[in-house]
């Protein structure tokens, strides 16, 4: 009948249970959160996904700081920096993480959507969808929620990002423990636990994804600035609008 506000169970449940999870989490941040969730029944099985990026080191430190079994998400979309691959390999073997999960899009999806590898230049989104969207739905399939290294100060829509919120499209919980800190925490955490940071980050990317949709970043810009540079996109998509 109309005007009668229909509510979604689904939605309900997921806004009780980021309720429960942010009065149990408040005030906590980094470390602190992470080491009150990893493990912690109420919370549920969390996943850490990993682009293995620019600052990707702070969380797989924390993370293997507290279990090294944590299970790590690596979308390999299969357009990666070379270097990104590699800092892949030297941070899983000097942080001894024994859970990282490569996930790559669906080979058959690539042959009938992308044969030539142009879609990134034809239809970015889609071809997010197909390299990074749909492989991640599969790879936190019996997760009840995942990790992000997402910060407010990156700019490009995520400068109110919470600690803890829920996303509509899975039901599932998010934390990004790192949302609050500035570039100075960032920059502060790398050097006194002597991290080795992204060896494109020298060259002036400060935000790394696939090759081709991937710029240095200009002096004043946001982080996030040099991520498809000719489009109005900020987001690859597998971060949708929270609760």
């Amino acid at each position: 009948m109309s005007g009668i506000a229909v509510q979604d169970p689904t939605l309900d449940a997921l806004r009780a249970k980021v309720a429960q999870a942010r009065d149990r989490l408040t005030g906590l941040g980094g470390f602190d959160l992470l080491s009150a969730v990893l493990g912690d029944r109420t919370i549920g099985r969390l996943a850490l996904v990993s682009s293995f990026g620019a600052e990707s080191a702070i969380l797989l430190d924390m993370v293997a700081r507290i279990d090294k079994a944590t299970p790590v998400i690596f979308l390999n979309t299969g357009k990666l920096f070379g270097a990104t691959l590699a800092y892949r390999e030297a941070l899983v073997e000097r942080f001894g993480l024994t859970d990282v999960r490569d996930e790559r899009p669906d080979l058959a999806d690539l042959q009938r959507h992308d044969p030539d590898g142009s879609l990134w230049s034809l239809d970015p989104d889609f071809c997010c969808h197909l390299r990074k969207t749909e492989p991640l739905d599969r790879a936190l399939a019996g997760f009840d929620g995942w990790i992000t290294g997402r910060k407010r100060f990156q700019g490009a829509g995520r400068e109110t990002l919470p600690t803890v919120e829920g996303d509509p499209a899975s039901g599932r919980l998010k934390l990004n423990p790192l949302a609050p800190w500035s570039e100075a925490e960032v920059a502060d955490y790398l050097s006194e636990h002597n991290l080795p940071v992204h060896p494109l980050v020298d060259d002036g990317y400060l935000s790394i994804g696939c090759e081709p949709c991937t710029r240095p970043t200009k002096a004043g810009e946001n982080p996030r600035a040099g991520r498809w540079a000719w489009l109005d996109k900020s987001e690859c998509g597998i971060h949708g609008d929270g609760i």
